[in-house]
Order: C-alpha cells, then structure tokens, then sequence
C-alpha cells in the first residue's frame, strides 16, 4: 500500500488567541458591574434596614426606607457607570482615531482598532446592568425583613440572609475571577457584617441621645 501523507497546518502562536483570555477580558467590565453592584446593593440596603432597626421596631418603616434605599442606589449605579464607561468609550475612540491619522507608523493599532469597534463599551447596557444587580442584591434584606413580626428575630433573619447573599456572591466572583475561593468568601462576609455593625452602632448611638424619630 503506498503511504499516506498528512498535511499538518500550524498556526503561528503569535496569531493565536488564546479562547479563555479573550473570553475573561470580554466579561471583564460586565462582571465588575454585576459582582460591584450586587454587593453594593446587598451591604447598602442592609445596613441601611439595620440602622433603622436600631431605633425603630416598625416593619413598615423598616421596610419603606429599604425601598427607598434600592431606588436611589440603583439610580446612583446606573449614572456612576454610565458616566465611567462613557469616559472610557470616549479615550477609546480617541485612540482610534490617533491610530487611524498616524497611517502606516501604527498599522498594527488601526487594524485592530478596526477589528474591536464592535467591542467598544456601551455606556447604556452598562448603566442597566450595574442598576439591575444592585436592585438585585438590594431586595434580599428587605424580602427577609418583610414577614417577620418580632423585631429582634427580624433583625437575625436580616443578618442571616445577608450573610448567605455575601457568602453566594463572593464565591461567584471567585470563581469567575479564578480567586481563592475561601478568602475571596471571607472578605466579602466580613466586610459585609462591619458595615451592618458599624451602621447599627452609630445609629443605635445617635438614637440614644434623644433624636429618634
């Protein structure tokens, strides 16, 4: 039998992409956004619903001022990102447009100038994104506070559910992140019951000097 001959094809690894890198960079700005503003929206509203606690024992009060909470943190995230990807969409197109007026001094820049405009930033869907995981993370403490009756069970219900949502999304983001999953836990759990206490404290301090509502 004559012998077969294999045509093998290799591409230069200069020219290769490397899948994960590419894949990780481009979820790079949605999961900062996602992960930034869940636990924004979770450590915020808690310790805000926690402050309160600490001088009123009414839910409905407790429970307006989580609402009111997750609306003006939401509107604050969506604005703050809009505003921060805007300027980063702006220095982008900028560099572009420097890459496109050099010519041939920056080829390599134009073409892949060229190839990324579809990649560039978009201000809104980011200004939705980070407002909807913020409203996301915000709704755990007020859904466990919102059929409690007992005001000190309400408050560990409060604590309890929160410190679940922290452990849940910090070892999403360490994982996505490629993190050590037990300190990245850590850090967020920890950092999460500080503002809870120190929000408690304070408040539960300014209270006691007579200004309660």
């Amino acid at each position: 039998m004559a012998a077969q001959n294999h045509v093998q094809i290799t591409i230069p690894k200069e020219n290769q992409v490397p899948e994960e890198d590419f894949d990780y960079s481009q979820r790079a700005q949605w999961l900062r956004a996602a992960v930034l503003g869940a636990n924004d929206g979770l450590v915020s509203i808690a310790s805000l619903m926690m402050g309160v606690g600490a001088v009123q024992e009414n839910v409905k009060t407790m429970i307006l001022t989580g609402f009111a909470g997750l609306f003006a943190g939401a509107c604050s995230m969506a604005i703050g990102e809009f505003v921060s990807v805007y300027s980063q969409l702006d220095i982008e197109r900028a560099q572009m447009k420097r890459d496109k007026e050099t010519g041939g001094q920056n080829r390599e820049h134009q073409e892949d100038g060229e190839g990324n405009k579809e990649q560039l930033p978009n201000p809104f869907q980011a200004a939705v994104a980070s407002s909807i995981a913020f409203s996301l993370g915000a709704i755990v403490p007020i859904l466990a506070a919102a059929f409690i009756v007992n005001h000190k069970l309400r408050l560990a219900v409060i604590v309890a559910a929160v410190s679940l949502a922290l452990l849940v999304f910090g070892g999403i983001g360490a994982f996505l992140g490629r993190s050590p999953m037990v300190k990245s836990c850590a850090r967020v759990l920890i950092g999460g019951w500080m503002a809870m206490a120190i929000t408690f404290g304070l408040t539960k301090l300014i209270g006691s000097t007579g200004l309660e509502i």
